[in-house]
């Protein structure tokens, strides 16, 4: 949100109080500062009187995190919702807060980085610096922290007009001439500072130059929009900063101020975590440690998801036909995922099978079952009228309402759906309810779909929960239900979902998937920003639709060939893989045999990778990392992988170039060291940047230098990783001694076995010891690959 008109005048009836030094400063506990800050320097004792002043407070709720707080009035009291933070509890270890005379200073030190408050006159600053080097990280300066009064004009509208206003038959856009009190923080820039994350947001990679409003929304992947959107962002210089607001935040990168990130909220307060780093992994880390870590998923996640898609027609007879279809082409997979029309039309969501399609869906499930498959079903947190689910939700009062006390309904989507309350407990024990229903049923996930079209206006909730700041936060309680059900029922070990909607601590409730992409090339290119913004966002594990979801202008027509084989490629080296589309079936035979080809061997080669697979889900889950990861996390001093986006680490040690052209031509980079092929056994030295053409069963899939691959079996991601070990693969070497870790299968999380693999100094073959003497080392050339 903008509140300036270049850096000579604000807008027009804006009022902007700049906090311009610092009045009085109290120290409590030795771990906060608390200062009392002019918004006009006090010459004499009238310049106290008929001015606001802002409050400003740091303290240290962990190492390497300083929080902060800036309020004008604080008389309102703290309103619902807020983030649950440390959620595994606090650290022991705090702050430290010293005074310095000479530069009349007063700093807080927490870790490896301390926070440092100006004191002297017309000279209010926050420094934020590390400890090791002494440089600034970033700084809240001059006309940098600020109690703003603005028109009810300054924005089109605000919250940002939004789907929820389009859903309500009632809206009207509401006549005021109050002006609005906001917050607003300016943390500085340094030369050639990138910013990154803020959610799954499908444009520019980096975030400098944009206009940003924190809102989730339902709007596809071909918008500025996004149906996750996080208070957190980090850069390329040592840190990151988390706002710990659900409201519609609105920052400005880099845009309103050339050398800033602008953030306001509205209200009296605005609170924000400095987290260092100083490695984008300790960042992420560090975050995880505040808004929660992922879980880990269970194995069969891992593998091939096949969907009915969206507006199909299928039945019993349809699904078996497609399963049969699978199996007789070799082509194996994990779950089968039932869409939206297993229940009947103008009833969704009512936790019942259509038994016009599924008379008996106990039994069919079972037959699912015992193919070795896991079932998914869809649903959303809307009940339609025609349902009788809504008959018991409205009677309950389970479902959100207006002021008025009626309930909430709309004819978007569902004819006359209402909302279900989270914040009402009665309501979640009866969502719950109905979900262990279809879990006794033989249902093993749900698909969480929805969650971003939350009224906003005009409503109440159960527990009194602001709406506006409502909106975002109601994705982290709809997914916290659907996920404990399935904890309370199968165990925290096989809870999962398949959620599109987030806000922050939604990491803890995966997987998530990329929401509605276009079946272009340029779908899939920006189905890939979107992954790996989220995982810069504290997101460890994320998926897409495979070939897209709907083609572009909504056309009848299905992916082309070319675009469904290469989306195959990078669908199938993400961390978890789903077939699905909206009017047309996504099975390979749809498309051509080659496809069916091309589908057999990623979804086997995948399924090979898996005790690599889940050692990086382990790392997701310890250190707060994700699977599919920017090359800027391990590469955090290449100034080339500071900007991609259109390649991406595959955990730790693999480097993936998706082919986003019908061509087969990809441009890709290597960074320093030597590189080897999986898939051909081609060597590469970088740093350099190569331009290759390749068939649909290649990409560029790259083992990074001494690295070991571990190699299992091809027929399914979940099975024993130590007692299934089939090769072990090393591309170039400079060390004489490598060790790789197997992760166990009975115990997720447990490293069960360390393989080192030793050669002497004149010797090019390694030795294998750990367990699994039997299997040779085998280096990868243009002889010996996958």
């Amino acid at each position: 949100m903008k509140f300036t008109h270049g850096i000579w005048f604000d807008r027009e009836d804006t009022s902007i109080y700049n906090a311009v030094e610092v009045g009085d400063v109290t120290r409590s506990n030795g771990n906060e500062i608390r200062a009392l800050c002019t918004t006009r320097h006090v010459c004499h004792r009238g310049d106290t009187l008929n001015h606001p002043t802002i409050t400003v407070k740091l303290s240290s709720p962990a190492p390497e995190i300083i929080a902060g707080t800036a309020y004008h009035f604080s008389g309102a009291g703290s309103k619902l919702p807020r983030f649950e933070l440390f959620p595994e509890g606090l650290p022991i270890e705090l702050g430290r807060v010293t005074d310095d005379p000479q530069t009349n200073s007063v700093s807080l030190k927490s870790g490896g980085v301390r926070a440092v408050l100006d004191k002297n006159p017309r000279s209010f600053n926050i420094s934020y610096r590390s400890e090791e080097s002494g440089v600034e990280l970033t700084d809240l300066g001059m006309s940098c922290v600020q109690y703003i009064i603005a028109p009810p004009h300054t924005e089109a509208s605000y919250p940002p007009l939004a789907s929820t206003t389009i859903a309500d038959p009632y809206y009207r856009a509401p006549l005021s001439s109050s002006k609005r009190p906001y917050m607003a923080l300016s943390f500085g820039l340094q030369v050639g500072e990138l910013v990154y994350g803020l959610g799954e947001r499908f444009g520019p990679f980096t975030k400098n130059g944009q206009h940003i409003d924190l809102w989730n929304e339902d709007a596809g992947t071909a918008s500025p929009y996004a149906y996750k959107n996080i208070p957190f962002y980090l850069t390329n210089r040592g840190y990151g900063v988390f706002f710990d607001h659900s409201d519609a935040l609105s920052l400005e990168v880099q845009n309103e101020k050339q050398a800033k990130v602008q953030v306001s909220v509205q209200g009296e307060e605005i609170r924000w975590y400095i987290i260092h780093g100083p490695t984008p992994k300790q960042i992420l880390a560090n975050y995880a440690k505040l808004t929660g870590r992922p879980p880990i998923p269970p194995a069969w996640s891992f593998g091939l998801y096949l969907s009915t898609s969206f507006l199909t027609e299928y039945d019993e007879k349809t699904v078996t036909s497609q399963l049969d279809g699978m199996v007789e082409r070799g082509i194996p997979m994990s779950v089968f995922h039932f869409d939206c029309f297993w229940m009947k039309a103008h009833q969704w969501t009512d936790f019942t099978f259509d038994p016009k399609y599924f008379p008996d869906a106990k039994a069919f499930l079972g037959r699912i079952h015992e193919r070795g498959l896991k079932v998914c079903v869809w649903i959303n947190s809307y009940i339609a009228q025609n349902s009788e689910a809504f008959e018991d939700a409205v009677s309950g009062g389970y479902l959100i309402k207006r002021t008025n006390g009626d309930t909430w309904q709309s004819d978007i989507w569902q004819a006359g759906m209402g909302v279900v309350d989270f914040t009402n407990p009665a309501a979640v024990t009866w969502y719950k309810a109905h979900l262990k229903r279809l879990l006794d049923q033989g249902v093993d996930s749900f698909k969480t779909d929805f969650g971003e079209r939350i009224p906003w206006e005009d409503i109440t909730y159960h527990n009194g929960m602001d709406a506006v700041a409502g909106h975002n936060y109601y994705a982290y309680l709809y997914n916290k239900t659907v996920f404990d059900a399935i904890a309370e029922v199968r165990g925290p070990d096989q809870a999962l979902l398949f959620a599109r909607s987030a806000t922050a601590g939604g990491q803890q409730f995966p997987v998530h998937w990329g929401g509605d992409c276009e079946s272009t090339w340029q779908g899939m290119a920006q189905s890939l920003r979107g992954g790996l913004s989220l995982g810069l966002s504290g997101f460890g594990y994320w998926s897409h639709d495979i070939s897209g979801f709907m083609s572009e202008g909504q056309a009848q027509t299905g992916p082309a060939s070319a675009l469904y084989k290469r989306w195959v490629q990078f669908g199938l080296l993400s961390s978890h893989s789903r077939l699905h589309g909206s009017k047309n079936y996504r099975v390979p035979w749809h498309v051509d045999h080659e496809a069916t080809e091309v589908l057999r061997k990623f979804c086997r080669l995948k399924n090979l990778l898996m005790p690599y697979v889940f050692r990086q889900a382990i790392d997701a889950h310890q250190q707060g990392l994700p699977l599919l990861r920017a090359m800027l996390i391990e590469y955090p001093q290449d100034k080339v992988c500071q900007n991609l986006d259109q390649q991406y680490m595959f955990g730790d040690s693999l480097l993936v170039a998706p082919v986003f052209s019908e061509s087969g031509i990809v441009e890709f980079y290597v960074p320093a060291g030597k590189w080897a092929s999986i898939l051909d056994g081609r060597g590469y030295t970088g740093p350099a940047w190569f331009t290759e053409k390749y068939d649909y069963f290649n990409l560029p899939l790259l083992l990074r230098e001494n690295k070991v691959l571990l190699v299992g079996k091809p027929d399914k991601p979940d099975y024993d990783w130590v007692k299934n070990i089939t090769r072990v693969l090393v591309g170039t070497t400079t060390l004489t001694t490598l060790k790789v870790e197997v992760p166990s299968f009975s115990s997720p999380g447990v490293i069960e076995v360390v393989l080192e693999l030793s050669k002497g100094l004149e010797s090019k073959i390694f030795t294998l010891k750990g367990g699994i003497d039997s299997l040779q080392v085998e280096m990868l050339s243009e002889g010996c690959h996958l």
